[in-house]
């Protein structure tokens, strides 16, 4: 019998040295929505922060887990796949929020399935929940100039700060990621992808 729990994860690298880096964008939300629904964290098995809460929207309501994986960003189905059998969780009650090199900083898509788009979180999601049909919140962050050495380039890009203008924007547009994830949870993903993806 599949749960009734809904369960959002928020992507990122565990350890001070990632905080605040575009890579943490999807810890960054999880925390938004922990604040927002007084969720408390505690280990889950090694593999990741974990949390119970409820929220209420536009008179709907729903339980969920928050989990921020501490496998490290390539590793994160490992997480997902753990959580997702324990409580009985199927792929179309999960919503991941990650950042994307492919959207400018602030854009917003919502998404479920579809190619990981580059990103080793998801292509290790993919791997691990054995499909892509997932509900996913893609945070842009933008991406470094291609250049000959475009992959230390896209490292150095992902683990990189925010300069001062993005982090005069970052907690709105976090707020925006945790509105996403909260809709598709309550109104669903076509009624939130009509929101979120034009703007």
């Amino acid at each position: 019998m599949a749960s009734a729990f809904w369960l959002i994860v928020g992507l990122g690298n565990p350890g001070k040295k990632y905080e605040d880096t575009r890579h943490n964008m999807g810890f960054m939300t999880a925390d938004v929505l922990a604040e927002r629904w007084s969720v408390a964290f505690s280990d889950h098995k090694g593999l990741a922060m974990l949390g119970k809460g409820a929220m209420s929207l536009n008179g709907g309501t729903a339980k969920f887990f928050l989990a921020k994986p501490l496998t490290y960003m390539n590793d994160s189905g490992n997480a997902v796949a753990s959580i997702s059998a324990y409580y009985q969780i199927t792929p179309d009650h999960i919503v991941v929020i990650h950042d994307d090199m492919d959207l400018d900083f602030g854009r917003i898509k919502v998404k479920a399935g579809g190619s990981a788009g580059g990103h080793n979180g998801i292509k290790s999601i993919d791997k691990s929940l054995g499909t892509p049909r997932y509900a996913r919140v893609r945070m842009g962050v933008g991406h470094s100039r291609r250049g000959a050495n475009a992959h230390d380039n896209t490292v150095n890009w992902v683990l990189g700060g925010f300069g001062p203008d993005q982090r005069k924007q970052l907690p709105e547009f976090l707020a925006d990621g945790a509105d996403a994830a909260e809709e598709i949870i309550i109104n669903g993903l076509a009624k939130t992808q009509e929101k979120f993806n034009g703007r």
